[in-house]
């Protein structure tokens, strides 16, 4: 058993499902599905567009209530805290990049960043200092004064990046954290949310539908019409050399 197992879950998914819609108009985005994640790795979440994959990363953080079971989010069922107790501890505790990156328009890069470690504690001082170090981490510090409306998506992203790491989570829940990144960028970003898992105080929780980061995953999962099932090392590394297949036919 691994190191990671031995910890207690900062994750616990109890027979969830999450329906949307009533009567002969009902979803179910979300089926049954049974998980625990733990400091120290990094879990890969695949399926197609549509699968439940973003829906299940909203129960995950407590930013969705599930239509049946519960999830426990730090050894805590997410409706036994309060409004307010569950919004500061995903602002200490829980790093997000979302698809829609979600940065705020009225501050610059820098300002962006900054605000979660002011959030937590640390001085103005001190936190645009670190805010500007993450930034530049990224390659993006000639950004620190610019305002989201004039970045590219793949800037936007390397921004949302920054500040997901900025409070140094104990989850990082990312959905699609390399979509509109160039391939060298894209790795780099892999390798980095490998690195906050594997300091062994981190659980890194990946949706994406980018193979490469199969190799660097502790578990691999597949979610289909709401499903979860484990894949196997053998099917995962099918999929990666067909996906590097994929690439290299768009090359030629």
């Amino acid at each position: 058993m691994s190191e990671a197992l031995l910890r207690k879950p900062v994750v616990c998914l109890e027979n969830v499902s999450k329906i949307f819609g009533s009567n002969e108009r009902a979803t179910a985005a979300v089926r049954g599905v049974n998980l625990q994640a733990y400091p120290g790795e990094l879990i890969l979440l695949l399926g197609p567009s549509g699968s439940g994959k973003t829906t299940l990363l909203t129960l995950m953080a407590g930013l969705s209530q599930p239509t049946a079971g519960r999830t426990r989010l730090f050894g805590k069922f997410i409706d036994d805290y309060s409004p307010r107790d569950l919004q500061t501890l995903r602002a200490r505790r829980v790093g997000f990049v979302f698809q829609t990156f979600l940065l705020l328009d009225s501050l610059t890069a820098k300002e962006n960043v900054a605000m979660v470690l002011r959030f937590n504690g640390h001085t103005e001082q001190e936190g645009r200092r670190r805010a500007m170090a993450l930034l530049e981490r990224f390659e993006v510090g000639h950004l620190a004064d610019k305002f989201p409306r004039t970045m590219s998506q793949g800037e936007k992203q390397r921004v949302a990046i920054a500040r997901a790491l900025a409070n140094d989570a104990e989850l990082i829940i990312a959905d699609e954290p390399t979509g509109s990144l160039e391939t060298r960028q894209g790795l780099e970003i892999i390798r980095l949310l490998h690195g906050q898992a594997k300091d062994g105080k981190t659980c890194v929780i990946v949706a994406s539908h980018d193979l490469r980061l199969a190799e660097f995953s502790d578990r691999i999962f597949r979610l289909e019409d709401g499903r979860l099932r484990v894949m196997e090392s053998g099917e995962a590394c099918a999929a990666l050399k067909i996906g590097q297949g994929r690439d290299s036919l768009k090359g030629t």
